[in-house]
């Protein structure tokens, strides 16, 4: 088959690997426009593009699919290629009716939930952020709502206690391939059984919010741990901000104070309901990324201590 690819982050590098060294012809990849970064702002090609390079697979980074003259080149091409297939996964742009009608098998996305749950930009963080102990990959048939085409493969993983979003990300990402090539099989060999989503169960995921990583010690200890494993947490000590990356419950309770630091040796602390947070790695401003026990060595803190 002819298969257009659109993708942007790292999340989308395992589909774009399995087509690039598949037997499919991979005429061209759409990503999102290079962007600056750093402290000189040097134009960084996205993850997508890096790889797109390195298959040798032509490059077009339209700012956007359905307005302007990026639109209508974009069209251009895409109707001069004529794919038999677009796949799509965390491109970062809605694709119009008229690029989603085009190929013969349509458009079809990777979609990182179990859908209907979950649709929107964010569904790793939020599914983190609730404390679901599952999760998976669906690919789709592309419609013109957000997330609400025809269901087709979904595969399902657990998730782990302590798991956090970029091993989650990772471990969903491979999944991703996986699902692709499941999907491109069951189209080839006409064996694919579309299924309606019910949109009565529907849950969405809308992008992060920089405040959502504020620990709010008032909360349940399963809500910080959460939110450290969804968004990276951050809160400070002695007035400096410190970023939470990797945290654990402990068992037993406390009457102390919301925020106060229990244990100064395992760097444990008070949550609302009573429970305990051990913090596991940390980066206090200024500083390097440390496991507790490493940023512990260089500096002290103390029982009753209060975070925040």
């Amino acid at each position: 088959m002819k298969i257009v690819f659109m993708g942007t982050p790292e999340f989308a590098v395992p589909c774009l690997r399995m087509l690039a060294e598949s037997p499919h012809d991979i005429p061209i990849v759409f990503t999102q426009p290079d962007k600056p970064k750093g402290r000189g702002y040097k134009m960084i090609p996205t993850p997508v593009k890096t790889v797109a390079m390195e298959y040798g697979i032509p490059v077009y980074q339209p700012v956007s699919l359905r307005k302007g003259e990026d639109a209508l080149k974009s069209l251009e091409i895409l109707k001069e290629i004529s794919p038999d297939l677009i796949v799509v996964t965390a491109y970062g742009q809605i694709l119009p009716k008229e690029i989603l009608e085009l190929p013969e098998y349509k458009c079809i996305n990777i979609h990182a939930s179990l859908l209907p749950a979950y649709r929107g930009s964010a569904p790793i963080n939020w599914c983190l952020l609730n404390g679901e102990r599952v999760t998976g990959i669906t690919s789709m048939l592309m419609s013109e709502g957000l997330d609400t085409g025809d269901m087709l493969i979904r595969k399902t993983v657990e998730i782990g206690t302590n798991e956090t979003y970029q091993e989650l990300y990772t471990r969903l990402a491979d999944m991703g391939g996986e699902v692709l090539a499941e999907t491109i099989k069951a189209i080839e060999n006409g064996t694919l059984t579309p299924e309606k989503q019910d949109d009565s169960i529907a849950s969405h995921a809308p992008m992060i919010r920089k405040e959502m990583s504020f620990l709010d010690f008032s909360k349940s200890v399963k809500e910080i741990h959460n939110t450290i494993r969804g968004v990276t947490g951050y809160t400070t000590l002695c007035g400096k901000r410190l970023k939470v990356f990797r945290s654990e419950i402990v068992s037993g309770t406390s009457e102390a104070e919301n925020g106060t630091i229990l244990d100064a040796e395992k760097f444990t602390v008070k949550c609302g309901d009573g429970g305990i947070i051990k913090f596991n790695e940390v980066q206090i401003e200024g500083g390097k990324r440390l496991k507790t026990a490493d940023f512990l060595r260089g500096r002290k803190i103390s029982i009753g201590e209060k975070l925040g």
